[in-house]
Formats: C-alpha cells, structure tokens, sequence
C-alpha cells in the first residue's frame, strides 16, 4: 500500500529527503568523476574546514575510534582529498588539511546541492519557510548548535 503524503511527519519526511538529496548530490558529482565520494567524508570535510586536526583529535571530534578515523584519512588521502602535513610547532605531529582537489570537490559539491535547491521550483517565501521549518526541527531536535558550528556526528550506526 502506498503512502499518501499526510502519513508521513515532519522529521520522517526531513530524515528522508535529506537522505535522498544526499544520494542525488553523490551520483552528480560522480557523475562529475568523483566516484569515489563517501558521505562518511563529509564529516571529515567538515572538520578540515576551520582546523588541520590530527587523526587524534579527528576521532574524538567524530566520536569514532582512531582506528576508524585513521582508515577514513587514509582512503581520503589515496583519492587525494587530504594531505598531511608536519605541524609547524612540532614537526613530528602530523595535521590532516583538505588538498586543493579536496577544495575543488568540496566546491563542487556546494554547487551540487545549489542546483538540486534550485530545481525545487520553490518562490523565495517558500524557500524562507522551508528553511525556517527545518532550523526550528534541528533545534528541537538538538542538532542546530552542531550543524551552525561544524561539530556535526556521524551517526553511530555509518560510523
């Protein structure tokens, strides 16, 4: 039996398109050539975009053991999204930073999503509600300082 649109609450309906928006942006940019995207990076992206952690400090700002997170950097680092580099007080401890084609798939993944709100079709009133209504959901929910700071959490069962 199919649903009908009532049967289906807000958070579901969010859980589920940004899902959905999430597989639609991936099969843009590999269609782009970046087959080899993982959502699990976009976490990582995150945290490179106002720090050069070490995969220390990664696994603890993503809650997943080092192991996990040295795995994650190392796939990133093959497929050239990441560098390490020594720090510049110790040279000895190694800073993971996003490489320039990292910069450039983030870029294109920006516009990925650009063009799938675009495609939406919505007015600029819609738009604002839309927004506002996910934001007040993120907020009750718990999520919205994490998301405006980029401390954001892979959930524990895709970790």
């Amino acid at each position: 039996m199919d649903a009908a649109p009532e049967d289906f609450d807000l958070p579901t309906l969010a859980a589920l398109a940004g899902a959905a928006a999430s597989t639609a942006v991936q099969r843009r940019l590999a269609q782009q050539g970046h087959g080899e995207l993982r959502l699990s990076y976009g976490y990582v992206i995150q945290r490179l975009l106002g720090a050069n952690p070490t995969v220390g400090e990664l696994s603890e700002a993503l809650g997943v053991t080092q192991q996990a997170a040295s795995k994650t950097v190392a796939d990133m680092e093959s497929a050239g999204l990441v560098e390490r580099a020594a720090d510049p007080a110790d040279g000895r401890v190694r800073r993971i930073r996003l490489s320039e084609r990292g910069r450039s798939v983030l870029e294109a993944a920006r516009e990925a999503r650009r063009e799938l709100e675009a495609e939406l079709g919505l007015d600029a009133g819609e738009l604002a509600a839309a927004r506002t209504a996910l934001l007040r959901l993120l907020d009750r929910s718990g999520g919205l300082d994490a998301a405006r700071t980029r401390r954001v959490r892979p959930p524990e069962d895709i970790a």
